[in-house]
């Protein structure tokens, strides 16, 4: 994708990227609240997930009571090393159309916060279990991963760096960003005064959006009747 070559027309790129995120996250949070029923963690748990023996302790009652969550999106940060004549700097990057989905209070910087904090007892197992339970709810409905990704929201599970071999689900639009140039970015950080930088939208890609279902039904009239294709 050409235009990534100087802050101006960096600025017009991220102008458009941003209202694309603004209606994407906001058709995306409306998805999700009318989904999240389907998506609580006793649809498929069960009385486990409440602890169903009587003889369980108070703290695995409290460990496990799960119940009636909400859902959230975080958009996607990371740390990219950027080369400089000065030598490496760190960069907070952020993917504006790609966001971590978490049951609501689980967000990722409130995990990294309790892992700074080197908290081992109750707070970080909630939150490991939370997204480990979210990870097998969303396994067990694919139903509703097959509905998202139909309306352009795909979801994927990945771990990252920072929290191992943690399950961490995302969900995006299907639409790649980009970050240009080290020069480009260190550019404007140092107008901005701040160590952050924001990708941009990958233009191309937006004529390209799949359709899923449309591309099922080309395929069924490719397969029984290929004259009319």
């Amino acid at each position: 994708m050409s235009g990534l070559d100087s802050v101006k027309s960096l600025l017009v790129l991220r102008k458009l990227t941003r209202a694309i995120a603004d209606t994407a996250r906001a058709q995306l949070t409306e998805y999700l609240n009318t989904l999240t029923p389907l998506l609580q963690p006793q649809g498929i748990l069960g009385d486990y997930i409440q602890g169903a023996q009587k003889e369980t302790t108070l703290k695995s009652d409290q460990a496990f009571s799960f119940s009636n969550l909400s859902l959230d999106i975080t958009p996607l940060d990371y740390v990219h090393v950027a080369q400089t004549e000065g030598g490496p700097r760190k960069i907070t990057v952020r993917s504006p159309l790609t966001w971590t989905l978490t049951y609501g209070s689980f967000a990722p910087n409130r995990l990294q916060e309790v892992l700074d904090q080197k908290l081992r007892g109750d707070e970080l197992q909630r939150y490991i279990l939370s997204y480990i339970i979210l990870s097998v709810v969303l396994k067990y409905r694919p139903g509703v991963t097959q509905m998202l990704e139909g309306l352009h929201f795909p979801v994927t599970t990945t771990t990252s760096s920072e929290f191992g071999e943690l399950p961490v689900t995302r969900i995006g639009i299907g639409i790649s960003t980009v970050r240009p140039s080290d020069a480009v970015v260190v550019e404007s950080a140092e107008l901005t005064g701040m160590d952050a930088f924001e990708e941009v939208v990958n233009v191309d890609e937006i004529g390209r959006l799949p359709d899923p279902f449309k591309e099922r039904l080309l395929d069924l009239a490719k397969r029984h009747a290929p004259e009319f294709v």
